[in-house]
């Protein structure tokens, strides 16, 4: 019902910054909150930064100052990364709920974000 498609990885030194973009099609009028979501190898994927509709944000602790998650129209989601750490290292996944089915999670293919000097 929900596709979501990220872009904007790639390789990055330490202290640089990427910004990377999720763009959602199908039902997108009914999401309710979008996020991204990491997992570097050997770990548990992780919570980033959400949105919902309304403008509220969250972060994870690792992240504040640095991460800013932000929407420009109903459809197009963006994380702005700021002074990039090796341990930012992951695999990032856009993701988004439907107010409808919150308990359904929907998932893009993920880019790599690779902070390596």
């Amino acid at each position: 019902q929900v596709q979501l498609v990220e872009s904007g990885g790639g390789l990055v030194q330490p202290g640089g910054s990427l910004r990377l973009s999720c763009v959602a099609s199908g039902s997108i009028f009914s999401i309710y909150v979008m996020g991204w979501y990491r997992q570097a190898p050997g770990k548990q994927r992780e919570l980033v930064a959400a949105i919902t509709s309304g403008g509220s944000t969250n972060y994870a602790d690792s992240v504040k100052g640095r991460f800013t998650i932000s929407r420009d129209n109903v459809n197009t989601m963006h994380l702005q990364m700021n002074s990039l750490k090796p341990e930012d290292t992951a695999v990032y996944y856009c993701s988004a709920r439907r107010q409808q089915s919150m308990s359904i999670t929907y998932w893009g293919q993920g880019t790599q974000v690779t902070v390596s000097s």
